[in-house]
C-alpha cells in the first residue's frame, strides 16, 4: 500500500478480518486479508470505543480528507518527516542502503521476485496490464536470467 492510502485508513474499513479501500492512485476497490503481523500494529493503533468513521493512524484528521489539493501537500509531508524517521533508524542499525516508504514497497517486489508468479504479482499490484507488472518486476527476477547464463557458461 501506499502511504497516502494507509494514512486515510478508516476503523471502518476492517470487517471481517479483511481491509476494504479504494486505491488513491486508480480508484480501484481493493480487498486483502490482514495478516497476523498487521493485525497486532493495528491493535496498538485501534481503540475499541474509537467512532467507525475516525482514522486509525494519528497522522491526519477526518477534516484534511475534504481538501484534496490541501490532503495531497499533508500527505507529501508526512511521507518526507516518515521518511527522515527511516533515515534515522538506518543509520542507527549501521544500514548503509537509502530507506524511504517507496523503497519499502519496492522490497516487496525484490523479495517475491522469483517466487510468486507473475499473474499473482499483477493481482496484487493491481496492475491493468502484465506489461506493467513484468515491468516492474524485471528489476528483482534474476534466477531465471542467472540460471540461463549458467547453462551456457557451464554447459
Amino acid at each position: 500500500m501506499r502511504v497516502g492510502d494507509v494514512l486515510k485508513l478508516k476503523k471502518s474499513d476492517f470487517r471481517d478480518g479483511r481491509l476494504y479501500y479504494r486505491m488513491g492512485k486508480n480508484n480501484k476497490l481493493v480487498s486483502l486479508a490482514i495478516p497476523l503481523k498487521a493485525e497486532r500494529i493495528l491493535n496498538k493503533y485501534c481503540d475499541k470505543t474509537v467512532n467507525e468513521d475516525h482514522l486509525i493512524f494519528p497522522f491526519l484528521n477526518i477534516k484534511e480528507l475534504e481538501n484534496t489539493k490541501k490532503l495531497s501537500v499533508r500527505i507529501k509531508t508526512i511521507t518526507g518527516n516518515l521518511n527522515r524517521r527511516l533515515e534515522i533508524v538506518a543509520k542507527k542499525l549501521g544500514i548503509q542502503k537509502k530507506v524511504s516508504m517507496h523503497i519499502a514497497r519496492h522490497s516487496f517486489g525484490n523479495i517475491s521476485g522469483d517466487t510468486i508468479p507473475i499473474q499473482m504479482l499483477q493481482k496484487l499490484y493491481r496492475h491493468s496490464s502484465i506489461t506493467t507488472t513484468v515491468n516492474y518486476q524485471a528489476n528483482f527476477m534474476h534466477k531465471e536470467t542467472d540460471d540461463a547464463l549458467e547453462k551456457v557458461i557451464n554447459f
